[in-house]
């Protein structure tokens, strides 16, 4: 990955962290663990308008019931959950062959260190 795409993702979740400190409550002052402010609710935060928000871009849940939006909270939990398994699998697999035995022979091998992607 050239240095320059590092660099910018760093700098687009320094982005994230800044303006979620400087526009909502932190959840160790009494705020919700996982609520991100959206962007149009603080325009004064912004450089210039954005047009989405981070959750629920096209705003499809608005007008959605309370027991729907948590049946959608446990299914993107679990969803979350199911990716950090595949992930590891797949890392396992490439470092370990036939590791995984559904994934075995899938993957080339890889030879660097795993938790030292920088």
């Amino acid at each position: 990955m050239p240095d320059a795409a590092k660099y910018q993702i760093i700098c687009f979740v320094g982005f994230l962290e800044l303006f979620s400190e400087s526009a909502g409550t932190h959840y160790m002052r009494g705020g919700a663990p996982g609520k991100y402010p959206n962007f149009n609710d603080y325009p004064d935060n912004m450089f210039h308008s954005v047009p989405f928000n981070l959750f629920d871009p096209f705003r499809l849940s608005k007008n959605a019931s309370a027991e729907k939006k948590e049946l959608g909270l446990i299914k993107e939990t679990n969803n979350g959950r199911l990716a950090m398994i595949g992930i590891i699998g797949c890392l396992t697999e490439q470092k370990i062959e036939g590791s995984v035995p559904v994934i075995a022979g899938l993957l080339k091998h890889y030879d660097g260190e795993v938790m030292n992607p920088l």
